[in-house]
């Protein structure tokens, strides 16, 4: 596999030399997955090929971050932008069926952006409830001259059952600095104070404000052209699963519902169709036996962005109340 020269201090994730055998011999295609199985696996190859494989309700939680309506090269396999009407009946192909495993009781999230989330919302209304829009900025970027620079993205929340789903918002708030702190009989209210900052734990919104990138500094970061990050994924997992529960990704990419899964106590399944990118997956999924940290996510706690050496010297007891 070619190879690219790196800065000292680039810790984007690379495969050492004998390394793609190593872990090509973990991936499941249709040839094995009788004799392996797919929890905690990484199936290569075509989803719907590979869905015909996976039994229907299996999956507790469904996260997917499908190729969006835009020109994109991923890895040599290239997804070209066409009509809305085209797209909509490419996500035809393949959407219901992926709703087909997921359980009476289960959870999907979909990823997109500004130019096609109409669609999703829209194919997604078909098959499920949708319950809400989640916007994230994505600071990464170049500007643009002609329009507004495109800084955010979508992640649409929905259920099979609007009366029966699970959701644990305790496990996903975010404890932000107080900028004007409150006071009753000369004691704080709903914060606390530590090394001289004060905090408080809040509820999260569908705006999400905190996340980063992943970017050549970070150990999770891939060459992967779309790679979420994993404190993304770690919010919908939190908020959506429970330890031991299935996550499924049918786009997976280079793995990070996967590696997120494996980090916070969960099973996972993916599939993915580029074999280099699989590759990365089981090595993100073998770095996370020994390390289990998610960037921003700290002593059970998602952190704002940029208060890194807060949350390491942060020792203090976390508040559970809402603002």
């Amino acid at each position: 596999m070619e190879t690219k020269e790196r800065a000292k201090n680039n810790r984007t994730l690379t495969l050492c030399e004998g390394e793609g055998e190593v872990f090509k011999k973990r991936l499941v295609t249709e040839k094995n997955i009788a004799d392996c199985g797919f929890v905690n696996k990484t199936l290569n190859g075509d989803i719907l090929v590979m869905l015909k494989h996976l039994p229907d309700e299996f999956a507790d939680l469904i996260i997917i971050d499908p190729p969006y309506n835009l020109s994109k090269d991923f890895n040599g396999m290239k997804f070209n932008s066409r009509s809305d009407d085209r797209y909509d009946e490419y996500l035809a192909t393949w959407f219901p069926e992926v709703c087909k495993k997921l359980k009476k009781t289960g959870s999907l999230y979909m990823c997109g952006d500004w130019k096609c989330t109409s669609s999703l919302q829209c194919a997604l209304e078909r098959e499920l409830t949708v319950l809400n829009r989640i916007t994230w900025q994505r600071e990464k970027g170049r500007g643009a001259k002609a329009n507004w620079k495109n800084g955010m993205e979508d992640i649409w929340f929905a259920v099979k059952n609007a009366n029966d789903y699970y959701f644990n918002v305790e496990d996903v708030k975010i404890k932000r600095k107080v900028l004007a702190p409150y006071r009753e009989d000369g004691k704080a209210k709903d914060w606390k104070e530590s090394e001289g900052e004060k905090f408080r734990l809040t509820y999260p919104s569908n705006f999400w404000d905190d996340i980063s990138v992943p970017f050549w500094s970070m150990p999770e970061n891939t060459d992967h052209p779309t790679q979420k990050p994993e404190k993304l994924y770690a919010k919908l997992i939190l908020a959506s699963s429970k330890k031991g529960d299935m996550v499924f990704d049918p786009f997976l990419g280079s793995g990070t519902a996967s590696v997120v899964a494996k980090k916070l106590g969960r099973n996972y399944c993916g599939i993915e169709l580029n074999e280099e990118y699989c590759l990365w997956a089981e090595k993100r999924l073998q770095m996370a036996e020994s390390d289990s940290s998610i960037q921003g996510y700290f002593d059970g706690v998602f952190w704002e962005r940029n208060s890194l050496s807060f949350q390491k010297k942060s020792s203090m007891p976390f508040l559970h109340t809402a603002m």
